[in-house]
This record gives C-alpha cells, structure tokens and sequence, in this order.
C-alpha cells in the first residue's frame, strides 16, 4: 500500500461537509462545474502526488539543485521533469485562470484542495509551480495587453516560469530599503540594474523561459516603498510568446545551499551587469507595492498550505509507524507483552497533537480560501465581509500554522524515535522543509504585527475583527443542543478573554506607542491561531455529532472496536469528536498563557539593553 500523504476522508469531509464549496456552483462564474468535476480535481492531485511527487522528493533532497558556474545555469534533480511534466499535462498551471484567459476557472479553494495533496508529495517541486501561478495572475490582472500577449499563455500552459523577486543584500524585511534601478527608455522599456537576492525558481531547467517579476525604483522616485514600481524582466526576449530571441541581460550568479528545500533552487540573480537588462512596466510607476501585495498574500496562503501539507504528510508517516512498531509492554499489568506502541499514553498524546492540529490547520486554511472565491463572487455585504474575514486570516494562516507544522514535524520524527533521526525516514526532511516557511514571504514576525497593527488596532472601527468575532459566534450558536455546553462555554470564555485583551492592547498603543504592543505580537498571533483551530474544531464537532449514531459515543472497549470494525464512517467521525474534545480541552487553555504575558506588559523586554545580552569575554 502506498504511504497516504493526506487524510482523503477529512479532506472530504472539509470541502464537502463543512465548507460545502459544491454551492460554488449556482454563481454564474461556476456554474459549469459540479461536486463530481471537483471530486475529480482532488483525485487527480492526489494520484499525481503519490505517483510522482513523492517518489521525486527524498532523490530530490539527496540531490538538489545544481548551479553551474560556466553558463550560471541551474540543473533541477533529474527525477522533477517527469513528476513536473505530470503536473503541467494534468492542467494545474492554468487552472484557476478564467476561461477568457486561457484558464479552466477551476474555484481557487477547489484548487487550493488539489494543491494540498501534491504538495504533500514534494514541497520543493510545488514551488516551482506555484510561483509562476502567482506571476501570471499578476500579469493578467495587471500588466497591458501587449505584456498578456506575450507572457500569459505560455506562463498559464506550464511552458514557462515566473517569480517574484523582492529582496536583496540590505533589503529583506525592509522592503523600502531596496537599491535595483529603472531608467526608462524611448520605447517605453526600461533598463534595470541591481541584485536580488533568496530568489526562488530564479533560474532552473524546467521552463523554457522565466518571466521575473521585479521590484525597482524608477529616476526620482520617492524613497521607501512609495517609490518602488513592478516590472516583468524575461529571461529571453520574445515578441510573440512563441519565439525566444536573445538572452536578456538577467543572470544567475550562485545558488544557496540550505537546511531544506533543496531541490528548489533559491538564487542570487544579477540584472544589468553589461547594462542590457530590458524590463517591462506592469501597471504604473510607483504602485509596484500594491500590486505585489496581491501576489505576496496569495504567496502567504500558499506557504499556509505548504504547512498543512508538511504537517499533514508527517503526521501520516508517523501514524503508520506508530501503527506498526512494537515495543515496550502495558506498565498496569505483569505480562511483560510487548505491545503496539499507539497502545503508549504519550504516544497517543503525541497522535492527537498531530491530528488535532493537522485537522484545524486544514479547515481553517481551506476556509479562507473560500473566502477567495466568495469575495469575488458575492456582493454587496457578503463579498465585503468575505474580504474582511480573508484579510484578517491571512497573517494567522501563514505564521500560526506554519509555526505549527514545524511542532507537529518535531512531533512526527518523536513518534519515530531514533530513526525519526535518519534520513532513511522521510519525516526529518518535512522538519527540514518546514522551517523555511516561517521565514519567506514575511517572516511570522513581520505577520504578528501586521495583525496586531493593521488588521486589528489600526483597523478602521476594527472591522476585521469584528466580522471575525460575529462569525465564531454563529458557530458557537450553531453548536447549541447539539454538544456539551462545556466545549460551547470554552471557547466563549477564550473569545471574551480576546475581546479584553484587544482593548488592552488598544489603550496600551495610546499611551506607549507602537513600541509598547509589538513585544507583545506574537504571543498575540498565537492565541488567534488557537482559537481558530478551536472555532474549526467546534464547527467539525457539530456536525460529527449530527452524522454519528448517538448510541456509539457509550460504546467502550470491545464494543466499540466491534462498531469500528463494521462501520469506518462511525470511526471517522468518532474520530472528529475526538480531535475536537482533545484540541478544547488540552490546547485552548494555552491562549490564557499567553494573555497573562500580555498583561504583564512590555517593560521588562523594551529595558533589555543588548550589553546585557551578552558575550561577556
């Protein structure tokens, strides 16, 4: 049997039971679709994932990117082209791109669902489709038609690549602090020239061509990031998106050699060392951050995928393990029979963590990629609260599960025990893979304060927030009668206790200042993160109880294994209560930790003078 990367009844029950994104059909943009197409979707992303993905990752780890020297080119691992090849033929580049664009506009979420599977498979490989996604989405929404025509249907038939390129030596986080050059041309071009560094996919042997999208700062633009502007740099001229002329003046100049992710080549790209480096205005001058942002918060629920992948894949491997390895005895009795080690408490414990958290990572993150769709296809009221709810998801999505799927990694290789060390087990490259996601596309830092900031205390009457609030709530009123009140009163109790907190924080940023309420971001973020893993779990609780026969949560012992035994669907959602039980119970509590930080206040971390800090000889 192959190894299962993803929980196909869960996903199911997610799409199909919880979001129930079969009702994307009766708007008019969806309307040529059905529940079997998007079952269909989800099949093929599984297959080609376990077909192709998997198999291609541990040689691709072993292997890497290769950078050449002489030609400053990059060679993927061999075993990427066929896997890749698989992908491009199946359809995935385009997609999600509208049918008047080439596209099969296919729902973002029922996309995202399929994305969940082959990225399970391969993080690394994923990545170099995933950016070119996000390049050409740019281009289509963006750039004029004469950049449409040439790059668009080549980038959407998977021929070739895109990036994003953003930072460089002394401009990581600090975006505004960028030095790359445009200088325009009589033609209406510009020529760019600069360095750019961390750039995924920024040169490799998949595609043909490489469409780079490029931030610059065009002759007497403004400083920081009001003055920056977007370009699309080719790799080769072409006039027709067909024909590849010469080699623009972009290059390679070396390649990083990293924890993970190794087979996705991450370069330092070089424009205009001969001062031919020709790049395309998309949209106007100066606007280049607003239109990156769009690309950069898809980008970010793209690596909130990539987590749940990582940690979906890993907690299947450990589950399997655990399932199979036999070791130790039951300490209760004098038999000394060794048993299954899933019969162990703290390996159940460490199970539930895995499943607990890998479940609400998945409905949450396939949630907000529903509000992607409804924002476009709803009006009025609905489409803004959508927006909202997106926007305020966004920086939980990509900093709280990926700072979760690094711990259920963590989690993954335990259960392994020593050989959860080795790297005959696939589980310490997904602890690899991971780390990486907490870091790119802003770092969770940098997502901690744009909640704190921007989507919560600086939020116009902090509407985000409370479109939020009112959402949890309907789940918790939804939830009446149906389940113990207790889990109801829980999460009541954790969201009040949020509703205080916040307004501490907002009278806190009166009197202090910024300074005074970003210590405290992150410890902010996590009880968010928490508490929408628990709002998801509520919702999943409720409508498990509303599936399973009520009689079968008294079962006990052999009975209840007899039931399982008979009745998979009883077990699943059996299994759904419990997931939920365990996250309100063992992991809500830890939202108050983290309030107690907060109010104890900032001064003693804003005192810290770095002498302090340390080395002292």
């Amino acid at each position: 049997m192959a190894q299962k990367l993803v929980d196909t009844r869960d996903h199911q029950f997610v799409f199909l039971e919880q979001l129930k994104v079969q009702d994307l059909v009766k708007y008019d943009r969806f309307a040529d679709f059905d529940e079997e197409m998007f079952k269909a979707i989800w099949s093929l992303g599984e297959q080609i994932a376990a077909d192709q993905f998997y198999p291609a990752n541990r040689s691709g780890d072993e292997v890497g990117a290769v950078y050449n020297a002489n030609d400053k080119s990059v060679k993927v691992p061999e075993s990427y082209h066929g896997a890749f090849k698989a992908f491009i033929e199946a359809g995935f580049p385009g997609m999600i791109t509208p049918a008047e664009h080439g596209g099969s506009g296919v729902p973002e979420s029922v996309w995202r669902g399929a994305l969940e599977y082959i990225c399970a498979g391969s993080l690394p490989l994923t990545m170099y489709g995933t950016l070119t996604m996000g390049a050409a989405n740019i281009i289509r929404r963006h750039g004029d038609q004469n950049l449409k025509d040439r790059f668009l249907a080549p980038m959407i038939e998977g021929r070739w690549g895109g990036t994003m390129c953003l930072t460089e030596p002394e401009a990581g986080s600090d975006v505004g602090a960028l030095k790359t050059k445009a200088v325009k041309q009589s033609d209406g071009s510009y020529l760019l020239s600069g360095n750019k560094i961390f750039i995924s996919s920024g040169e490799n042997d998949l595609y043909e061509n490489i469409i780079h999208l490029v931030l610059a700062r065009t002759e007497g633009a403004p400083q920081g990031t009001r003055g920056i502007s977007i370009f699309a740099v080719p790799k080769f001229h072409t006039s027709d998106g067909n024909t590849l002329g010469d080699r623009n003046d972009v290059f390679c100049a070396n390649i990083e050699h990293k924890m993970g992710i190794k087979g996705s080549a991450t370069c330092t790209l070089n424009y205009g060392d001969q001062n031919k480096c020709v790049g395309y205005l998309i949209g106007e001058e100066c606007q280049g951050m607003k239109i990156m942002f769009e690309m950069m918060n898809e980008a970010r629920l793209d690596v909130a995928g990539q987590g749940l992948s990582l940690a979906s894949a890993a907690y299947q491997h450990a589950l399997a393990y655990a399932k199979d390895r036999v070791q130790g005895y039951d300490i209760q009795k004098k038999d000394h029979v060794s048993i299954g080690i899933t019969q162990h408490a703290d390996v159940k414990r460490m199970l539930m963590y895995m499943k607990s958290c890998s479940e609400g990572m998945r409905a949450l993150t396939h949630y907000a990629s529903l509000q992607m769709d409804l924002k476009e296809v709803e009006t009025g009221d609905k489409a803004k609260e959508a927006s909202a709810l997106l926007d305020f998801l966004i920086p939980i999505l990509k900093a709280g599960v990926t700072d979760e799927a690094w711990l259920v990694t963590s989690e993954a290789i335990q259960v392994h025990g020593g050989y959860g060390y080795c790297s005959e087990y696939q589980v310490e490259q997904y602890a690899r893979d991971s780390k990486i996601c907490a870091i790119y596309e802003g770092t969770n830092g940098i997502q901690a304060t744009d909640l704190m900031l921007r989507k919560l205390l600086m939020n116009p009457d902090q509407f985000n927030y409370k479109i939020y609030r009112k959402t949890v709530s309907q789940s918790l009123a939804e939830a009446k009668g149906v389940i113990d009140d207790a889990y109801i009163d829980a999460i009541d109790s954790a969201l009040k206790a949020m509703d205080q907190i916040c307004m501490t924080l907002g009278k806190e940023l009166q009197s202090k200042g910024v300074h005074g309420v970003l210590a405290h971001a992150v410890p902010l973020l996590k009880c968010f993160t928490n508490l929408s893993f628990s709002w998801m779990h509520i919702w999943a609780m409720t409508l498990a109880s509303q599936k399973i026969d009520s009689s079968v949560m008294s079962l006990t012992g052999d009975e209840l294994q007899k039931k399982f035994a008979s009745d998979r669907e009883a077990s699943f959602y059996y299994g759904k209560i419990q997931s939920a039980r365990y996250w309100i119970q063992h992991q809500l509590p830890h939202i108050y930790s983290h309030i107690k930080s907060i109010e104890s206040g900032s001064d003693v971390i804003l005192g810290v003078d770095e002498a302090c800090l340390g080395p002292w000889h």
